[in-house]
């Protein structure tokens, strides 16, 4: 490129400190030199803010912004997005637990241009020893949004990834206010679907990015709590209509709302039945626009009394393992 357009790069972040530095440095040596970065501390109870602003004092690129009140992650989010230059072209989220290799900005930026159709740029990610995000063919840098995410809602291979591994084109986030809608963790998802709706998603075919597994990630707690089910229903019932049949659109519904069923029935036995686990259920569901139906833990009650019955050794080595993970938040990712 003969002129770098200004990427923003954003880290909102919360009791990061371990992390940070790791995270800061990993832009610092970004070969794309363009880039303006706003840190956004979240009301840290540890030394993330004075980590940010040790960096700060030392690259005039680097700016921290220190809230005053504390923000739910979705919210600190957009409100780290409305930060962005006038200028800026695109803007690249990274967590402040994650980190970037060497070329993450220069290889996206590179393709976005190339493509002006294309809105988001995704990238494979390293998660402990496991490589995300597969299932573009290697030959597809670029297809359709329409097609990707109509793939997407029918099961295939999941390439939008998280903040970490996506670029995103600026005039986006200041056009649809807020860009990630409504307040669920899984919301930067919701925002492909509706970004795509009349553009094109990129892909680079390269491990990009370093997405840190560990208990305290939102990631493991959408796992324990079945934010990630909830989201999943909820993006079908927002966005079905778009990119799927009337017909296909039931159908996965349905499948997808036994699914909730079925993993919610162990993960009350796992919880002992705790009421703020059950109430976080009945809340969840009503903000997507559900009830809890009795009729459907009934079926998965039927479902797992049948697995118990047919592979009774399975089926109760799993209940030891619910009893283990009673009470504890346990790393985990996609």
């Amino acid at each position: 490129m003969s002129e770098q357009p200004l990427v923003s790069v954003l880290t909102p972040t919360y009791n990061n400190g371990e992390y940070l530095a790791e995270c800061i440095e990993s832009v610092l040596k970004q070969t794309y030199t363009n880039f303006e970065y706003i840190i956004v501390n979240n009301c840290s109870k540890d030394n993330t803010l004075e980590i940010a602003q040790s960096y700060a004092a030392k690259d005039s690129r680097v700016r921290v912004h220190n809230n005053t009140d504390f923000l739910g992650v979705i919210a600190n989010h957009n409100h780290a997005f409305r930060m962005i230059a006038p200028d800026s072209r695109y803007t690249k989220v990274i967590s402040g637990d994650d980190w970037l290799y060497p070329d993450c900005l220069k290889l996206m930026v590179e393709l976005a241009v190339a493509h002006p159709r294309v809105s988001l740029v995704g990238s494979y990610s390293i998660a402990g020893n496991q490589v995300l995000w597969e299932g573009l063919n290697y030959e597809q840098h670029v297809v359709s949004g329409y097609d990707i995410c109509r793939a997407t809602m029918l099961g295939e291979p999941y390439v939008f990834g998280s903040p970490t591994t996506l670029l995103y084109r600026s005039d986006l986030l200041r056009k649809d206010q807020p860009f990630y809608p409504g307040t669920s963790p899984h919301a930067d998802t919701t925002a492909c679907f509706g970004a795509l709706q009349d553009s094109d998603f990129g892909f680079i075919h390269q491990v990009l990015s370093y997405t840190r597994v560990h208990a305290e990630t939102q990631t493991s707690a959408s796992r324990k709590f079945g934010m990630i089910n909830r989201a999943l229903i909820s993006d079908l019932a927002t966005y079905g209509s778009v990119y799927l049949t009337a017909d296909e659109l039931k159908s996965k519904l349905q499948i997808m709302t036994d699914k909730y069923y079925r993993w919610l029935l162990p993960a009350l036995v796992e919880n002992a039945f705790d009421k703020e686990f059950w109430a976080k259920q009945v809340s969840g569901l009503a903000e997507i626009g559900l009830e809890f139906r009795p009729a459907l833990l009934a079926k998965a009650v039927v479902t797992r009394g049948f697995d118990l019955v047919t592979t009774p050794s399975t089926t109760v080595g799993k209940i030891v393992q619910m009893a283990k993970r009673r009470g504890k938040l346990q790393a985990r990712y996609y």
